[in-house]
């Protein structure tokens, strides 16, 4: 694979651009006007420090304890103290790309300018991401902040763990494994690395990013159920959309259409029915409900991407500087923007479920039971469905919005609490589940085409992806281990390769 250039940080990065660093190991760097920014806030933290000014959480403790005042001499030890003290997420270690994801999110938070950290610490995050050294994060117990971040944070000091070419270290001998000293936090600096919606933006972009693929590539799974299921293209047409025009739904009517262009099917069944059932002919419907949800959602991310969500921030601007107390830290954006995706996985799935079933069914698709040969003897692809009802509960239950809870916390000093980091936190299982429902419904579309008339050609587009799929799994002739199979499929998905080979065929698809 090709190296990819290095993303240099100072101006808006997108979804594409983020998950570059996070899953694939791009490298970063920092633009000149970066660096300018970070060390102007940086000089007014040290003047402000030296002049003893009331800021929170640099000269005052945190939280309910605001009202203590901490020393000048005591700042970096108050700095160090908030990485110990926070460092008490639990539960197993948030994934590799998600922590790299946190990261780039600090070095976006606090790059804006308005935080008043020292570059150094910067560097050092940008040197964990580009040697590929990923601290050790558990993920479990946080409302939005703090503690996974603390323990990301507790590397810098050589304490913690990471992970270092695939061993899990302490964090002094990782730094000395990878040629690196550990540091010493400074006034404001352990506050800014731990506050702020990091965690969950990173969190949410990289499970949008997975919805968004597995969104397009149900339109492309979903016209090649209606194709072997003989389906009534009326329900794509054109002037249905134009009475009803939502974009994203015309989009997906589109998409279907473009996927189908050619097929021999569609056309020598045309008119062999008045209308499908609704699982086949409500998909530009549904699907462009879900994918607007999800891109309105990749607005609100990438906003928060390349935003400062500190607290306290430190404004700049020459004669109008300042030091301001809000709370840019409140996750209420990213979590109800993820709850409603997740919202939207779940109507593609259940969708994609009920698809599945009707090819499956005999009574319903005229072919044989669970597209065997020999059903009785064998059971096909009869449990596979069973597999999409389980899914589909436990996505169901991953629906239930998160921002909807209130636990106060910090002795009711923060008696409203968003709630959004497991929002965030649910929708990557959210989209992998999402993956595995297409996967099996992409199994029975693949494994019924032995039995869909022979002498009829598949759509060029539907074609292709099933000889690339048939390089890999059987036609299945008797009950076979189809677990193999079910990942590739996933994998298929996942990758982006349904996609690809579909559009080498079509062109890009909405």
């Amino acid at each position: 694979m090709e190296e990819m250039k290095t993303l240099v940080l100072g101006e808006p990065i997108t979804l594409d651009d983020f998950v570059s660093v996070a899953r694939f190991g791009r490298k970063v760097e920092f633009s000149p006007e970066y660096i300018e920014r970070v060390e102007r806030s940086r000089a007014l933290v040290e003047q402000w420090v030296e002049e003893e000014r009331v800021m929170y959480g640099v000269t005052t403790g945190f939280g309910a304890l605001c009202t203590k005042a901490i020393d000048k001499d005591e700042t970096a030890q108050l700095q160090e103290n908030i990485i110990l003290s926070h460092s008490v997420s639990v539960g197993e270690s948030l994934s590799v790309e998600r922590v790299r994801g946190i990261m780039l999110m600090v070095l976006q938070n606090i790059g804006q300018g308005y935080s008043g950290v020292r570059m150094c610490v910067l560097e050092r995050y940008r040197d964990f991401l580009n040697a590929r050294l990923t601290p050790y994060a558990p993920g479990d117990g946080s409302v939005g902040y703090l503690s996974p971040e603390a323990h990301m944070a507790l590397v810098l000091l050589g304490r913690g763990k990471a992970y270092w070419q695939g061993e899990l270290l302490e964090g002094a001998e990782v730094l000395k494994r990878a040629g690196m000293k550990p540091m010493e936090l400074s006034s404001k600096e352990g506050l800014a690395l731990v506050s702020g919606t990091t965690s969950a933006t990173a969190m949410a972009a990289l499970a949008l990013y997975d919805m968004l693929n597995a969104a397009k590539s149900a339109d492309i799974v979903g016209a090649m159920s209606l194709e072997a299921m003989k389906g009534v293209i009326n329900a794509f047409d054109p002037r249905v959309m134009a009475v009803r025009p939502h974009p994203d739904q015309l989009n997906a009517s589109e998409n279907v259409r473009r996927v189908l262009k050619g097929s021999g099917i569609m056309e020598k069944y045309k008119g062999s029915r008045v209308q499908d059932a609704l699982s086949l002919r409500c998909i530009p419907q549904l699907h462009g409900a879900a994918r607007k949800t999800l891109e309105d959602a990749k607005k609100t991310i990438e906003i928060e991407m390349n935003s400062c969500c500190d607290n306290p921030i430190i404004w700049p601007e020459k004669g109008n500087e300042d030091v301001i107390s809000a709370c840019n830290a409140d996750s209420a954006y990213v979590g109800m923007e993820m709850d409603s995706a997740c919202i939207a996985a779940v109507g593609l799935a259940k969708m994609s479920e009920r698809r599945n079933n009707r090819i499956v069914d005999g009574s319903l698709s005229g072919y044989p039971y669970f597209c065997i040969k020999n059903p009785g003897l064998n059971s096909g692809l009869m449990i596979p469905q069973y597999v999409q009802a389980g899914l589909l509960n436990e996505m169901r239950m991953l629906a239930t919005p998160s921002t909807i809870d209130n636990t106060p916390t910090c002795g009711n000093q923060e008696d409203y609490v968003a709630m959004g980091y497991n929002a965030c936190k649910k929708a990557g299982p959210m989209a992998e589940k999402l993956e595995y429902m297409l996967a099996i419904e992409l199994l029975g579309v693949f494994e019924v085409q032995q039995f869909v008339d022979p002498d009829v050609s598949r759509a060029p587009a539907t074609a292709a992806v099933l000889a690339e799929i048939g390089k890999t799994v059987p036609v299945m002739e008797k009950d076979m281990l189809l677990h193999p199979c079910i990942e590739y499929l996933k994998d298929f998905i996942h990758s982006g390769e349904l996609i690809r080979v579909a559009e080498r065929v079509t062109g890009a698809l909405s």
